[in-house]
């Protein structure tokens, strides 16, 4: 597929690129189309790349993809488009628990992850509250808990690009949510969309790893002499 391995990517990065740093914010519209096409353009990667062995891993992936990109194109009605992304991430959980390998050391990244949540949780409803915005405190911790959670599922994957795709993306909302209601942050808006792009497109580009012929062959390594 010399498409999805190469054309395709380089779309991405140009695409995301030119809506980074060259389209204006006005007209609203085309800010917002400008915004989508790289989505767009991971959704048809992650799809040629499942297109020999499409799954239930694939198609959460895919689902996954979709509703982010629905709340690309909500999230200025910010409940809605945090809604879809929420969803998002419940597929892309759903689909790391599917490829679920487990060690110790892995097991032991819900730890930090745990606390990471608990810190940013309690500094977000501290500043919504005291900016009177009380009716986003549940929708936003629920948020955290589901990003952090996927993130974790992620790292139980023991899969490199799901993890670093999900880390990744709880770097992009992290300052997203820190900008907007903590206080300002330097080059958010570049910093935002350069570790989401990044993050969704590690994520889709996790469907070419086949996890299952590894854990056999780790079942096999590890089995003991009949």
């Amino acid at each position: 597929m010399p498409l999805a391995k190469s054309a395709l990517p380089a779309l991405i990065a140009l695409t995301g690129l030119l809506y980074i740093f060259v389209i204006p914010s006005e007209p609203e519209a085309v800010k917002l189309l400008f915004k989508v096409i790289p989505m767009a353009l991971i959704i048809a990667y992650a799809y040629r790349l499942s297109a020999d062995s499409r799954k239930r891993y694939h198609w959460l992936i895919m689902a996954g993809l979709f509703f982010c990109t629905i709340g690309d194109g909500t999230l200025r009605w910010f409940v809605v488009g945090l809604s879809a992304f929420l969803v998002g991430h419940l597929f892309y959980l759903t689909a790391f628990i599917g490829r679920w390998r487990f060690s110790k050391l892995r097991f032991a990244a819900l730890l930090p992850i745990a606390a990471f949540a608990v810190l940013m949780g309690n500094e977000l409803v501290q500043a919504l509250s005291a900016d009177g915005k009380s009716s986003l405190i549940a929708p936003v911790v629920a948020y955290v808990a589901v990003i952090c959670t996927m993130g974790w599922t992620a790292i139980m994957t023991g899969s490199r690009t799901a993890i670093a795709g999900s880390l990744l993306f709880m770097v992009s909302d992290s300052i997203l949510s820190w900008n907007m209601f903590v206080s300002d942050i330097a080059y958010s808006g570049p910093l935002i969309m350069l570790t989401y792009y990044s993050a969704q497109f590690l994520i889709a580009s996790s469907l070419r790893e086949k996890p299952s012929a590894a854990a056999g062959a780790s079942i096999t390594a590890t089995a003991p002499p009949v």
